[in-house]
């Protein structure tokens, strides 16, 4: 019986060498990922302190070596997890605001989601490590600018898409959406507060974020929100 012959890629002498630093990168990004799938609930059930770079490890089912390649310290495994976590619910409540169709639906959209998890929180702990460890400033530092910047995109995209009147630019509702978020929730379990009674104290400190544009107005062509002005053009507080 003849042999078929199977006919292999030609990689060259030594194999392709692009080829073989894009898979190791692949590979890199897979770990690193699994790593921080397994990391992200372990801290948040039991603190940086209760969670082992053991049990992370097998949780990950990979090697304690490979934390400390990929992260170097339990502490940089920990704020990374905390950052990813905060943007990865930045992005779960902002698609949970497309579905309002007002500015009150709109807020009390944003404000649900923010407090249905303890993301928040876990940052809030990865913030007050920062000061310990000004090393690890920088990640947190990308992932607020991200934050504030994502934020005020959403933010600008669904005024414009339902003609309201924004009370404030853009970039300043998103911040003061998260500084507040991020200050109700750490003083909120620390009182050991309720997500309900979380939820009304953000509404509360929020206020209207957005106005509904009265039917038959033409919409602003710009946001209003100069912080020159203490009033917008037709007399509504822009603070």
């Amino acid at each position: 019986m003849a042999v078929k012959s199977v006919e292999m890629p030609f990689e060259g002498p030594a194999g392709d060498p692009r080829h073989a630093a894009r898979a190791t990168r692949s590979a890199g990004r897979k770990m690193r990922s699994l790593l921080l799938d397994a990391a992200s609930p372990l801290f948040r059930e039991r603190g940086l302190a209760g969670a082992s770079i053991s049990d992370i490890a097998t949780a990950a089912n990979a090697f304690p070596s490979q934390i400390t390649y990929y992260f170097r310290t339990k502490e940089a495994l920990f704020v990374e997890c905390a950052c990813r976590d905060l943007l990865y619910l930045a992005r779960r409540t902002e698609q949970a605001a497309l579905t309002a169709h007002t500015p009150r639906e709109y807020t009390h959209a944003l404000v649900a989601t923010v407090t249905s998890t303890d993301s928040v929180a876990f940052f809030a702990e990865a913030l007050t490590l920062t000061r310990r460890r000004p090393d690890l400033a920088p990640l947190v530092e990308r992932t607020i600018e991200r934050l504030h910047g994502e934020g005020a995109r959403a933010h600008a995209a669904q005024v414009a898409r339902h003609g309201w009147r924004s009370l404030r630019a853009p970039d300043e509702s998103s911040r003061r959406f998260w500084a507040a978020a991020i200050g109700v929730i750490l003083e909120g379990y620390a009182m050991g507060r309720s997500s309900d009674e979380l939820r009304g104290e953000m509404l509360r400190v929020l206020g209207e974020q957005a106005r509904a544009t009265p039917a038959g107005e033409t919409p602003p062509l710009r946001l209003v929100g100069d912080q020159n002005a203490s009033t917008s053009s037709d007399g509504e507080t822009s603070s």
